[in-house]
């Protein structure tokens, strides 16, 4: 976890003065996607009634639209628990949306019970999370959800 802390520092300084939920979303995402090895996609999906809508994100363009209980970011929000695949192509439904992508960590974005969506990071390699990711961006979920008037999210989506 130790390994992680300076990119938690930077994450808090970013947006811990913004309240701007898209703005401190497209921060966070190109923080991730600049300062963690191996991945070639991150970014934010959010809940609009059954479905995650695309949000900000780092990488090649991406699906829109994922059903609730559908493909990994789907199932993470169903389940209401961060899912780590070791092998997206032995995930039973695991929607492609970039073909280079064998392994993802999904964490669902929960405030007093409420889920306003999913940061989801992709990467190219095997096993490429474990849980000294499954801390860092679970922790740079809850800086989010602390700073952020993510209640602007349900007017939007």
């Amino acid at each position: 976890m130790e390994k992680y802390h300076n990119i938690l520092l930077i994450a808090k300084k970013l947006i811990q003065h913004e309240k701007n939920p898209i703005a401190n979303m497209a921060n966070l995402s190109a923080l991730i996607y600049e300062n963690i090895g191996s991945i070639n996609w991150v970014g934010f999906y959010l809940l609009s009634g059954n479905e995650l809508i695309l949000g900000p994100f780092q990488g090649k363009t991406a699906c829109i639209r994922l059903k609730v209980g559908s493909g990994v970011c789907g199932k993470s929000v169903q389940i209401k628990q961060t899912l780590i695949v070791p092998n997206v192509h032995k995930f039973e439904g695991h929607i492609v949306c970039d073909s280079r992508s064998n392994s993802e960590i999904v964490v669902p974005m929960i405030k007093n019970n409420v889920i306003y969506g999913v940061l989801d990071i992709d990467s190219p390699a095997f096993e490429r999370f474990g849980e000294p990711e499954k801390f860092l961006f679970e922790q740079i979920v809850e800086l989010f959800l602390n700073f952020s008037d993510v209640e602007v999210l349900k007017k939007i989506y």
